[in-house]
Formats: structure tokens, C-alpha cells, sequence
């Protein structure tokens, strides 16, 4: 059995928990009311995407251009 690697993003979203996608999957989608769950769907949501192409017949995609492993992100203010 392969194994591949996917970047998934976590959006807070606005009625709490997150919104997870992953970009290298479109149409692959989940969401948790925690990080922790929504890591865990991430995966379960990721597993059924891949088994449902395969079965299907469809390649499994490869990742193109990973996201760098961190991601710094910031709210910066700015004086207009």
C-alpha cells in the first residue's frame, strides 16, 4: 500500500470549529468543532476521497506544490 502526503488546510470558521480542505483534492471537505476533530475527519475525509477514485478507476493525484511546512500568518496594522 502507498503512501502520499497531502497539505490540508484548517479556517476557523465563523460559527466556531473549522473548515478543512485540501487543495491537491478538490471537492475533498470536512469540518470539526475542535482542531483535534477536525484533524481526524481531515483524514477520514481524505481516505474516502482517495478510495471513491480508485474506485472509480480515476489516478490518485500527487501533491504539485506542497505548502511550505510552516506558514506564518499575521494580522498586521496599518495607519491610514
Amino acid at each position: 500500500m502507498a503512501e502520499r502526503k497531502y497539505t490540508v488546510i484548517f479556517e476557523p470558521a465563523e460559527e466556531g470549529g473549522y473548515v478543512v480542505y485540501v487543495p491537491a483534492l478538490p471537492g475533498c471537505v470536512t469540518q470539526g468543532e475542535t482542531l483535534e476533530e477536525a484533524k481526524a475527519m481531515a483524514l477520514e475525509a481524505i481516505q474516502g476521497h482517495l478510495e471513491t477514485m480508485k474506485d472509480l478507476g480515476l489516478p490518485i493525484p500527487e501533491e504539485d506544490k506542497p505548502l511550505p511546512d510552516r506558514l506564518v500568518v499575521e494580522q498586521l496594522a496599518v495607519a491610514i
